[in-house]
């Protein structure tokens, strides 16, 4: 079992708590966390890049001028790829760069990253994250508390009350918040900081460590 702190939101450590070892303990697969960060991002691309090829310009529907005779090269039409104005050759279509990794390599890379973050002591385990009022300033001075600076990615559990504090982080910079169902390789590994409340921390370690699920190597 991994043992990490527990603080409440003036800082301060209240006691400890073990995590799942198969999920926040692993040797982390580099090669795996790289296949998913890349299927990833690739399938965030919108593939809407467009250009028209010679069937979809405008013009160019009679031949310009006649097979023989006039001392030119023949041309069938003005709106060939050689014309200016003509179509485009092999350009770009739209078209989906969505990969797919397998279902035990997305929870290998998974782990992998949150076992990345347990080995940096980047990964941080608050009591909650419930706030009297729905105020920016005061999420701000819990992250002075929690000495949180730089991109941090809250973790919380969809049990939780967390209105007050979704609708006080937003507006601050480099401030993420996800539920545990909704957390991926690339969120984890951007940040520079990883908070999860308790409740999200003991979720994610049995979310993440099903037994039909065998490690890749």
């Amino acid at each position: 079992m991994v043992k990490v702190n527990v603080h409440n939101l003036e800082g301060v450590s209240v006691k400890e708590i073990s995590l799942e070892s198969e999920v926040f303990g692993i040797t982390p697969n580099r090669q795996v966390l790289f296949d998913a960060v890349v299927q990833q991002r690739n399938s965030a691309r919108q593939g809407t890049h467009d250009t028209k090829n010679r069937r979809e310009v405008a013009g160019g529907g009679r031949k310009p001028w006649k097979q023989k005779g006039t001392g030119r090269a023949r041309q069938g039409s003005i709106r060939s790829p050689q014309w200016r104005g003509g179509g485009i050759v092999f350009g770009p279509t739209p078209r989906s760069y969505g990969g797919k990794l397998n279902k035990k390599v997305r929870n290998l890379a998974l782990r992998s990253a949150l076992s990345t973050k347990v080995l940096d002591n980047s990964l941080m385990v608050v009591e909650n994250l419930v706030l009297s009022v729905p105020k920016t300033k005061e999420f701000i001075k819990v992250m002075g508390n929690l000495k949180l600076e730089n991109k941090t990615l809250f973790v919380v559990s969809g049990h939780e009350e967390i209105d007050n504090a979704f609708l006080a982080l937003r507006n601050i910079p480099n401030v993420m918040l996800l539920s545990v169902e909704g957390l991926n390789v690339y969120d984890i590994l951007n940040a520079d900081t990883l908070v999860f409340t308790e409740v999200a921390a003991l979720e994610a370690g049995v979310y993440f460590n099903k037994k039909e699920v065998e490690e890749v190597a």
